[in-house]
């Protein structure tokens, strides 16, 4: 198993990255604290340049390449924003990159993608359908695959918004993570742990094919079906051969928890009516954990809003309470 990824990992990487993301701000959300009955702390990480924290990891991984491995161009399966954002970073660098993604990945993510100039490949109706083309492109065309969390240099970059946190909230007693596949979950918890080992760090997904939770629960990577979900980003396997992530959050996380469609949908709502800003559905599920009383402060807590890319339609369709909106998240 590859070593994991330490403090010190993400130190190099916030060095390697200054001058390609944004700092993004942390603010008081006045609504949160008063229900919460103690200061809540939004990250406004959906403010990053391509919409997602996506951007630091895949930006800390392409600025390590050597010459030689960036000649050969990029490669890796997304659910959307983590090919996004290698598309952005790549194309800085004047390099070939090729996003492999299922039927299940919004249009509007797909779009943005490709006016970034990547070749786009849908494949099948699981992230682990569209690793297996990525897996053919590796192995014919002789692409480098960056994958969207199982990588230290990945996990590294994610992790320099945990430095950010625990600068801006340095009090901070909770932080909030939306968990996928466990690189942003795994590189915010070994930032926030290394700088103060008290803070809680909770990972946050949706009940619907949440497959990091699945794994945690049988002690080793397993598979789950991957379906429709508001919380389209959070969707995807951790991958049976995981050599980083799976270990960092089962080591460094204190509590997983699971909301339901509707808990997202109110994240989503929150966000846009209180906060006066448009989030997806993976970056509202720690405002729904809170307001579902899932999870209960116990001093300042930090919540991630991870991106904004959702689709604005959809997006209508939840503020109004449209009661169809679930179906809508395919």
């Amino acid at each position: 198993m590859t070593r994991a990824v330490a403090l010190a990992d993400i130190r190099t990487a916030r060095e390697r990255i200054a001058n390609k993301i944004e700092r993004t701000p942390t603010v008081l959300s006045q609504s949160l604290s008063d229900r919460a009955g103690h200061p809540v702390h939004l990250k406004l990480e959906h403010h990053q340049t391509t919409g997602a924290f996506k951007l630091r990891g895949a930006s800390n991984a392409i600025a390590a390449l050597g010459p030689q491995e960036r000649s050969r161009g990029v490669v890796a399966a997304s659910t959307g924003n983590h090919g996004r954002a290698l598309a952005h970073a790549a194309k800085l660098e004047g390099m070939r990159a090729v996003i492999c993604m299922s039927r299940l990945v919004p249009e509007n993510k797909l779009d943005a993608i490709r006016r970034l100039g990547a070749e786009i490949r849908i494949v099948g109706n699981s992230q682990d359908d569209a690793q297996q083309e990525v897996d053919r492109l590796v192995a014919e065309e002789g692409l480098l695959m960056l994958p969207p969390f199982d990588h230290p240099d990945i996990i590294a970059g994610q992790g320099t918004l945990g430095l950010e946190i625990m600068e801006q909230v340095p009090d901070a007693a909770s932080v909030l993570v939306p968990l996928s596949g466990g690189g942003l979950a795994a590189g915010v918890a070994a930032a926030v742990k290394g700088v103060s080992p008290g803070t809680k760090v909770l990972g946050i997904s949706m009940a619907r094919g949440a497959a990091m939770k699945a794994s945690l629960d049988a002690g080793r990577p397993v598979q789950v079906e991957e379906v429709p979900t508001l919380a389209d980003s959070l969707g995807g396997g951790i991958g049976l051969d995981n050599r980083l992530t799976f270990a960092m959050c089962r080591g460094l996380l204190d509590d997983v928890i699971l909301l339901s469609e509707d808990e997202i949908a109110a994240g989503i709502r929150h966000a846009y009516e209180q906060e006066r800003e448009i989030v997806e559905g993976a970056g509202a599920v720690g405002i729904g954990a809170l307001l579902s009383g899932k999870m209960k402060a116990k001093g300042p807590t930090v919540l991630i809003l991870s991106g904004r890319n959702i689709d604005m339609s959809l997006h209508r369709r939840i503020v109004c309470g449209d009661p169809a909106q679930e179906e809508s998240a395919a």
